[in-house]
């Protein structure tokens, strides 16, 4: 221990993780210093006698305070304490007079936007705009309840997806607010909120469906690149976003393959199939713009499928038909032509079996024909028909 001036101050020295230097004549009031050289006065206290809890307040950086302000202002805070007053606790209840939308405004922009997927940033940004009332984000996020949180669940009771997605986007929004201090710790309003049965949608084209969407293709007057994009999405299985922003420094057409270097799970490889290779070779490139599927933007790739694949779907008779749903569709068409679970796996991209096992019922389709043509040729030789007979048929 040392009294802290400014002689000490200017020589404490970082280390490998925060270093504590404590004031010799003021108890609790002490100096932070950081891995990184950041220097922070603080106090230590302690409330209710021996067995009360320890806190820390921070006073201020070096260069904010000098020493002996930042001996001052432990001084004023010591004799708040002596009068029952708790400065961490009074500073987390001004910072919870936030508004539940400027916390979220803050974790958007902070956390989300810098590290987690662009995909998933967008995600976020849509359930905050269209699923977390104005009259919720209003509300100081220190004064939301579970209640609240439980009847904005029931709200959307009949769109159970939606519903469990915004409640958990606002569990870390809650967690990532107790971790900044902007609410008080252990209080997660969505905690114990049951989450609804989410029905699991396996929805894929019939030999059937797949001709009328392929005669809707050939008549659409859409945007060749959305049309392509549509192609591709049921050649190749990938994701919407794995097409959307296919790259042509990433095409290998002589190889037959596409190296993505970012997808939902890690950079892989898309085969491309002679289909899908025809697709891509008769699309016109723009100079300067680095993506197979151009938008309406110079440079830029195509960014909202959604409008024309309504119109194809429609000419088609496919109004419950998803642009994820041809994915489903690739998938399906392989294991019931007889590919393996982790052949169409890896086509897929899937990190777990698990994931490809919706499509497991279907790899039965094929047992099931040889079955039935095996019992067809007995049945007709116990019909007195030579077995040689059938055999030849």
């Amino acid at each position: 221990m040392a009294r802290l001036t400014k002689r000490t101050v200017d020589a404490a020295k970082p280390g490998e993780r925060d270093r504590f230097v404590w004031d010799e004549d003021q108890p609790g009031f002490g100096l932070k210093v950081t891995p990184a050289g950041r220097k922070v006065f603080l106090l230590q206290y302690r409330l209710g006698g021996r067995s009360g809890r320890t806190r820390r307040v921070t006073i201020g950086s070096l260069g904010q305070l000098t020493s002996d302000q930042a001996r001052a202002d432990a001084k004023r805070l010591l004799r708040d304490i002596g009068s029952g007053i708790d400065p961490a606790a009074e500073r987390t209840k001004k910072k919870s007079e936030l508004t539940l939308g400027a916390v979220l405004d803050r974790f958007l922009r902070e956390h989300v936007a810098t590290k987690l997927r662009a995909k998933t940033a967008e995600e976020y940004e849509r359930i905050a705009k269209l699923h977390v009332s104005s009259r919720l984000q209003g509300r100081p996020v220190g004064s939301i309840e579970r209640a609240d949180i439980a009847r904005l669940h029931h709200e959307m009771a009949d769109r159970p997806y939606q519903a469990n997605r915004t409640i958990a986007m606002l569990s870390k929004v809650f967690s990532w607010a107790e971790k900044h201090g902007l609410r008080a710790t252990s209080e997660n309003p969505c905690r114990f909120i049951e989450k609804y049965t989410e029905a699991k949608r396996e929805r894929f084209l019939s030999p059937q469906e797949l001709t009328r969407l392929g005669s809707s293709l050939a008549a659409s007057k859409e945007n060749p690149y959305a049309i392509a994009a549509v192609r591709l999405l049921l050649f190749t299985g990938a994701r919407l976003s794995e097409i959307l922003t296919l790259r042509w420094d990433a095409v290998d057409l002589e190889g037959g393959t596409a190296r993505l270097a970012q997808s939902k799970t890690g950079p892989k490889t898309l085969y491309l199939n002679a289909p899908a290779l025809q697709v891509l070779t008769t699309l016109p490139r723009f100079q300067g713009n680095p993506f197979a599927i151009c938008g309406e933007r110079p440079n830029a790739h195509l960014v909202n499928l959604q409008k024309p694949w309504r119109a194809i779907r429609l000419v088609a008779d496919l109004n419950d038909v998803r642009l994820h749903d041809l994915r489903h569709t690739f998938a399906s068409v392989g294991v019931g032509g007889g590919a393996s679970l982790h052949m169409v796996g890896a086509l897929l991209g899937h990190s777990q079996p698990q994931t490809t096992d919706r499509y497991a019922h279907l790899a039965a389709d094929p047992l099931r024909a040889a079955s039935d043509a095996i019992a067809r040729r007995i049945a007709t030789a116990l019909n007195n028909e030579p077995l040689g007979t059938v055999a030849n048929r």
